[in-house]
């Protein structure tokens, strides 16, 4: 798992982003289409209108969807990546009415919807780690041994400790 996990990772994180994406260039279709063209305009005071909101929302998505899937262009595209993700908080804070039925601790849909960009994040941060070579190991099959001090008056031919055997314990059948 350890040598496919990340791949895998980045690969999927980038299906959902460029899939997402695709769905805001057909207005919608998104759930999250108004929302997010609402907020835009709303960060922007009105400058960028919700439709061409959602036009660069759309392409931004795709690029990172493409720049995770194609693993070309990792840094650029963490970067937008995380970029994306601090507006995608916004609205918990612009618009609560619509994010919460009881704030701060009754997301509506629209809140899980954003709440749950925690887990996005995580995994831009796990793929993150690997783009300077990086890697996930497996756990070793040795046990680690413990760090314990000689005793001063051990025999120096004695069998060290790691390869004593260690008693076992032996429980009673269950009835």
């Amino acid at each position: 798992m350890a040598s496919f996990g990340v791949p895998f990772l980045r690969v999927s994180l980038g299906i959902v982003f460029f899939w997402f994406g695709v769905l805001k260039f057909f207005p919608g279709l998104s759930p999250a289409d108004q929302l997010a063209a609402r907020t835009i305009s709303a960060l922007t005071l009105g400058i960028v209108p919700g439709d061409i909101a959602l036009l660069v929302l759309a392409v931004w998505e795709c690029a990172i969807g493409l720049g995770l899937i194609l693993g070309v262009f990792l840094r650029l595209t963490l970067l937008l990546l995380f970029l994306q993700m601090l507006g995608t908080f916004t609205p918990l804070l612009l618009f609560p009415d619509e994010t919460f039925t009881r704030f701060p601790y009754a997301p509506t849909l629209e809140g899980q919807y954003i709440i749950k960009n925690l887990v996005l994040i995580a995994a831009g941060i796990i793929i993150g780690a690997t783009v300077r070579g990086g890697h996930v190991e497996p756990e070793p099959d040795v046990e680690p041994e413990p760090d314990v001090e000689p005793e001063p008056d051990a025999e120096p031919d004695a069998e060290p400790e790691a390869e004593r055997e260690r008693p076992s314990l032996h429980l009673p059948p269950t009835p």
